[in-house]
């Protein structure tokens, strides 16, 4: 599939799904101290004195979002989907959130302090993480930093159902020293890993979750 097929497949998935999403997730984060663990360090380094916002891409129905802001952080979300976005908007209304495309972000370089990718790369073939890891790159400021969180494997599934809806949607595992090279090819400092097991919160078909804290260099 070429990448326009690859997001307009994601994109239509999401539109369906958005509402269920939303209501079914909305309160994940309580049940999981350590994925909120990173959070708070990423909230921590993301702070770079001078540079500008965060952006939380793939920001879904903006949960995440929403737990940065709470944690004082400049924050505003990113999604490739507008049903996601409409969700989004009308949950947050006092947080800011736009459509784009990770591998296209409409930002100027440089423009931003930190960088999530909550498991919004999940759905990306591997060949175009680099892309991916390269938009992130371009648009941080020098220092600033990328929390990136994914699911641990080497496997790739195609849904037909999820959230309640018939969908067609890929999904991807990836082994953590294959992202670990990407990032350091996009010009990318890896400074934490963490991978976990799944908890009781998650059915153990979901297996093991990573979260990697990087960052990019002050100097070339």
């Amino acid at each position: 599939m070429t990448e326009a097929t690859d997001l307009d497949a994601t994109r239509t998935a999401y539109d369906t799904v958005a509402v269920d999403y939303e209501r079914l997730l909305r309160d994940e984060l309580d049940a999981k101290p350590l994925d909120r663990a990173m959070l708070a360090a990423f909230c921590e380094l993301a702070r770079v004195p001078g540079a500008g916002p965060v952006a939380d891409l793939g920001c879904g129905p903006g949960r995440v979002t929403a737990h940065l802001d709470s944690l004082g952080l400049d924050v505003f979300g990113v999604d490739l989907s507008p049903g996601m976005i409409a969700v989004a908007r009308r949950t947050h209304p006092d947080l800011r959130f736009v459509e784009g495309s990770m591998t296209a972000l409409d930002l100027d370089d440089g423009a931003l302090g930190g960088v999530v990718a909550w498991y919004s790369t999940v759905h990306t073939p591997p060949r175009l993480l680099p892309a991916v890891f390269g938009e992130c790159h371009r648009v941080l400021a020098p220092g600033g930093t990328l929390l990136l969180a994914f699911k641990v494997g080497d496997q790739h599934l195609h849904r037909e159902r999820a959230y309640g809806h018939e969908v067609s949607l890929d999904v991807y595992w990836t082994p953590p020293e294959l992202v670990a090279g990407l990032l350091r090819e996009a010009g990318l400092v890896v400074d934490a890993r963490m991978i976990r097991e799944p908890d009781e919160s998650e059915r153990p078909r979901q297996g093991r979750q990573a979260f990697f804290l990087a960052h990019r260099p002050a100097v070339a």
